[in-house]
């Protein structure tokens, strides 16, 4: 073991993780502990990223250095994907921002925990030895007090703290966001389906409303159910409104009909109107997988103003690539449907040309009840990324984005096949 032989948890995280050959294997992102009452809690092991954004089991019996902001292991790596066992604690996960109460020379402290350290034994164990707390006013029990960063800090052994795998009053989730900043959305899901239920429902208070609208839309159907029928109604309508309409509408039809009824009455009735429209829908029809909200210009529009539509941020990729070009009204039922205009060929044409110039009008559009098989033959047979639905008058109702429809061709139970065994 290269030196040093001990080191705090949180110094750990995002480091690069190397084979003996000098290959990256993955980045840190959590420490595994084994805690028991007769002795000190025992390090097992790292959960290690490794590309794919697949999260394995690297044992601390394989870790030969943590020195210079690197860990390197030795012999091959098991890319079973990491499933945590009842008896193991995921220190960053679990055990940071933990009230607990400890030991000091002043005698007995309410401290929150900071980070952890651990220790190697030339035994090759690693163990958790040390506990960098932060000190907080006695009876302080509420989040955003336990949030707050004033106070003493101090470390002290861990046998001198007690708490540490206590189930109690809430536990700060700010620390951990901070280690899931990076995390595009079906990432910070795939990392939130694998924590505990009260450790995913304290990350979930912490998420703002639209990280939490998007995280929603990648978890299984069932942890969204979970979620959604867990938090204040107010807030599930808070979420439901920053979900995509489309997405809404699917856990929409997962809910127990008289809660999702409650969700809908009190939701804003033009963002209500569009999700009631969806779920009267058959879910394999064009409309029950279409977005209400792709980007609709009249065919006078610029193709300057189209391109500044399609740059903001909050447009989804797939939304982005295609302008749909449609007479007055331009809210779904729009006006009648003209055609449509991919980004490419905006990014070829002058600025100031009205973007009517330039329909694609060889791509027909679908009718609202068209099946999912004929829709999945016309995104194949024409390479599109989305395509327009229309009714009976030819008015414009939505668009089906490629992703709607893999989310429906794909096993059931695909969101949560992420988290398995990649098959060879």
């Amino acid at each position: 073991m290269s030196a040093p032989t001990r080191v705090f948890v949180g110094r750990l995280a995002k480091l690069r993780v190397f084979d003996p050959l000098g290959d990256q294997v993955g980045r840190v992102r959590d420490v595994v502990a084994m805690f028991s009452l007769q002795r000190r809690p025992r390090v097992i092991g790292l959960v290690v990223e490794v590309p794919g954004r697949r999260r394995v089991f690297v044992p601390m019996t394989r870790v030969t250095s943590v020195d210079g902001g690197q860990v390197i292991t030795t012999g091959l790596v098991n890319m079973r994907r990491f499933e945590q066992r009842a008896n193991e604690t995921l220190i960053l996960a679990e055990l940071i921002e933990r009230p607990v109460q400890a030991r000091t020379e002043q005698g007995l402290v309410e401290a929150v925990v900071e980070d952890i350290g651990i220790e190697w034994e030339r035994n090759r164990n690693w163990w958790v030895t040390k506990v960098f707390c932060r000190e907080r006013p006695l009876r302080t029990t509420t989040l955003s007090r336990l949030r707050s960063r004033s106070g003493t800090t101090f470390v002290v052994g861990v046998e001198d703290v007690t708490g540490l795998l206590t189930v109690g009053e809430e536990q700060s989730a700010e620390r951990l966001l901070q280690q899931y900043a990076d995390l595009n959305a079906a990432d910070l899901a795939e990392a939130v389906a694998d924590l505990t239920p009260k450790r995913r429902s304290e990350v979930v208070a912490a998420l703002d409303t639209e990280r939490l609208a998007d995280v929603m839309a990648e978890l299984p159907e069932t942890d969204q159910v979970d979620i959604v029928t867990s938090i204040p109604v107010e807030r599930a309508v808070d979420v439901l409104e920053a979900m995509e309409p489309d997405d809404a509408a699917d856990l929409l039809n997962d809910l127990p009909p008289e809660r999702a009824e409650e969700l809908l009455t009190l939701m804003e009735p033009d963002e209500a109107a569009p999700l009631r429209r969806l779920i009267s829908y058959d879910e394999n029809t064009a409309g029950g997988l279409m977005t209400t909200e792709p980007i609709i210009l009249g065919p006078e529009a610029s193709v300057a103003e189209a391109l500044a539509l399609v740059r903001r941020s909050e447009v989804a990729t797939t939304i982005a690539t295609t302008v749909f070009v449609c007479r007055s009204p331009l809210e779904p039922p729009t006006g009648k449907y003209l055609g449509l205009v991919h980004l490419q060929r905006l990014l070829r044409e002058p600025p100031h040309a009205s973007v009517g110039q330039f329909l694609d009008t060889d791509t027909e559009p679908v009718r609202v009840d068209a099946s999912l098989g004929l829709i999945t033959r016309t995104f194949a047979t024409y390479d599109l990324v989305s395509v327009p639905v229309i009714d009976d008058q030819k008015r414009l109702l939505g668009a089906v984005t490629v992703d709607d429809v893999l989310d429906h061709i794909l096993p059931d139970h695909w969101r949560g096949d992420r988290h398995g065994v990649i098959h060879g």
